[in-house]
């Protein structure tokens, strides 16, 4: 099977003038021609193609990207582990990148007046407002959102700092008490529920047992909420609504 110009530009999603350039100058001389004269490539020559395109995303020069598929040293598969260790530096650098953009964001929406340095330091890998056009969106209205965003816009920096702690140690030890075999319905449990409704009374707005039902069932309905709290540890959304009904229960029945 081989395959023309035209074709390999579709598939690669490059233009037939650079498949040309790279035939002229040698990096990728197509394996085949027609009767005609015109280039047909092959499946060997798509697989170099491949690791040529690999190589130019990660910014390398042509007669770099020629010398490393020529090495007589190398294999295919050293050049894949190679490309993808270079890959995955790269995702995780755009990721910080992205991050930081976020909690500049984050920061100036609040209107807390942060260096980009201590905006960083003061959330770490969290996202405070991970949800924030959404809830605005439900529940712009309340008082409770009204609240919160009173409440947010006059945190200090070591405000936000305290909260984030708290949060986190609340998470570590939830997972613990998860990985320890605690039922929901268990007594330290349902402590750990009251403890989360709390957090959310202390630093957000009044959670009366009610709201706090309902954001246990939004938990696990929502993708996007389900998703923050598995990641913690699978399975902790379910876990924690259930729990949330349990202490609910425990104190209203």
């Amino acid at each position: 099977m081989s395959y023309s110009v035209g074709q390999v530009a579709g598939f690669a999603g490059v233009t037939v003038r650079t498949l040309h350039h790279y035939d002229d100058i040698g990096l990728l001389v197509p394996s085949e021609r027609s009767h005609a004269g015109h280039r047909r490539y092959s499946d060997a020559d798509l697989d170099r193609l491949q690791q040529i395109l690999f190589y130019r995303e990660l910014g390398f020069p042509l007669d770099e990207v020629a010398a490393l598929l020529d090495d007589p040293a190398a294999d295919p598969r050293a050049h894949l582990r190679r490309q993808h260790e270079l890959l995955t530096a790269r995702i995780e650098k755009l990721q910080k990148m992205a991050e930081a953009v976020e909690h500049a964001m984050e920061a100036r929406k609040m209107g807390i007046n942060l260096t980009p340095e201590e905006r960083f330091e003061v959330f770490g890998d969290k996202d405070p407002e991970q949800y924030a056009e959404e809830a605005e969106e439900r529940w712009g209205g309340t008082e409770a959102y009204a609240e919160s965003q009173r409440r947010a816009a006059q945190y200090t920096k070591e405000d936000w700092k305290r909260l984030m702690a708290e949060a986190e140690d609340w998470s570590e030890r939830y997972k613990a008490l998860m990985a320890e075999g605690e039922p929901p319905a268990g007594e330290r449990a349902m402590d750990m529920a009251e403890e989360h409704r709390q957090h959310i009374g202390t630093w957000y707005y009044e959670c009366p047992y009610e709201m706090h039902l309902c954001l246990g069932d939004m938990y696990v309905s929502d993708e996007r909420f389900k998703a923050f709290y598995d990641s913690m540890r699978p399975g902790l959304a379910e876990h924690l609504r259930n729990a949330i009904k349990a202490n609910a229960a425990r104190y209203t029945s």
